[in-house]
């Protein structure tokens, strides 16, 4: 027997174009196209991919639920025994579209669904406990490997096989967790493991525990009167138009607009394009978002000195780790360059 599969890729790695074809609409191309094409070589005539669909990173972000409806009407046409997506490496809007494609096929179809994913992705948050995820690099550097692990990871899928340990497979964890009879109780494993950590030698966990960098606090301002405070956000509000096409989620840019002359901020100079909430609110009062209406009243009373002529912002739903802390540290040498005593950072 041989299983059929239908891959879902974006307009770049489908060879439509770039970000001059982000809003490209779904649409399905016969037999493998662009990654699809490695997979199923990696098959081994095993499964064919017997379409492949193809919609455009903009395109996807900015109607989440309804593009994700289209796309999955054309797989199902095909009636496919798996839905593969990606690899999506570390871009984000196109692992957030890969992971709602394949969760809604996994749902609706009950089929199995496969893609590959670098860890920091915010498709793997926001998706991998209903997609089978395999760990990948950040970059396209490591398509092979990532089509030839999701090629053995569909394989074993459409036989029911089990897959094993996410670790020992090369997945990212789902969070599942299964009881195994083992040799030694807890107590007996836990004590080698801390023996193994004194003597520094290599051991593994059995439960890892969530990371987080700790940041220190600043010391609080000194005189207030004499503060240069800034506004920052990752509220999504900027000028009128978007002039630098900040993405509605998963940003990988943010932007630095002169407010000097400003005293509020309106529909006719400032609109939010932010993508993960109702932006009703925020287009007819974007200092709902931006308190500059309200600083500017607080700077005129003297409640602090003055405010930093530049507003830095953007968007925050979806957007990585890396791009985050990336946006932080130069932003945040830029105010420190500029004299800026404190921030104030709002969000949604």
């Amino acid at each position: 027997m041989t299983y059929r599969i239908v891959h879902y890729t974006n307009q770049f790695f489908a060879g439509l174009g770039g970000e001059e074809k982000a809003d490209l609409r779904p649409l399905v191309r016969p037999g493998a196209v662009g990654p699809a094409l490695g997979l199923e070589q990696a098959l081994g005539g095993e499964a064919v991919v017997v379409a492949t669909v193809i919609c455009g990173d903009n395109y996807m972000a900015e109607n989440l639920t309804s593009a994700t409806e289209e796309v999955l009407a054309m797989i199902r046409e095909h009636t496919p025994d798996a839905v593969t997506a990606g690899p999506a490496f570390n871009a984000g809007r196109y692992g957030t579209a890969c992971g709602a494609v394949l969760e809604k096929a996994a749902a609706v179809l009950k089929v199995p669904v496969v893609s590959g994913m670098y860890p920091e992705n915010p498709g793997v948050e926001l998706y991998g406990r209903n997609v089978v995820l395999v760990k990948t690099g950040d970059s396209a550097r490591g398509m092979k490997d990532a089509l030839a692990k999701m090629a053995e990871v569909t394989r074993k899928l459409l036989r029911k096989e089990s897959l094993g340990p996410a670790k020992e497979s090369g997945l990212l964890p789902r969070g599942i967790r299964r009881n195994v009879l083992h040799e030694k109780n807890g107590a007996e494993r836990a004590v080698e493991m801390l023996l193994a950590r004194l003597q520094q030698q290599t051991f593994a966990t059995e439960y890892p525990m969530p990371t987080f960098r700790r940041i220190s606090p600043a010391p609080p301002v000194g005189d207030l009167r004499r503060a240069t405070i800034a506004l920052v956000s990752s509220g999504g509000v900027v000028p009128k138009g978007n002039p630098d096409r900040i993405r509605v989620s998963s940003a990988e840019s943010y932007g630095a607009y002169d407010i000097s002359a400003l005293t509020d901020l309106t529909p006719e100079n400032y609109e939010s394009i932010h993508g993960g909430y109702d932006r009703v609110w925020a287009n007819v009062d974007p200092d709902v978002v931006i308190p500059l209406d309200v600083m500017r009243a607080l700077e005129r009373e003297g409640a602090y000195g003055k405010l930093h002529p530049v507003l830095y912002t953007t968007t925050g739903t979806g957007t990585s780790v890396a791009h985050a802390e990336r946006f932080g540290r130069e932003i945040g040498a830029a105010l420190r360059e500029a004299g800026v005593d404190a921030v104030i950072l709002t969000s949604t």
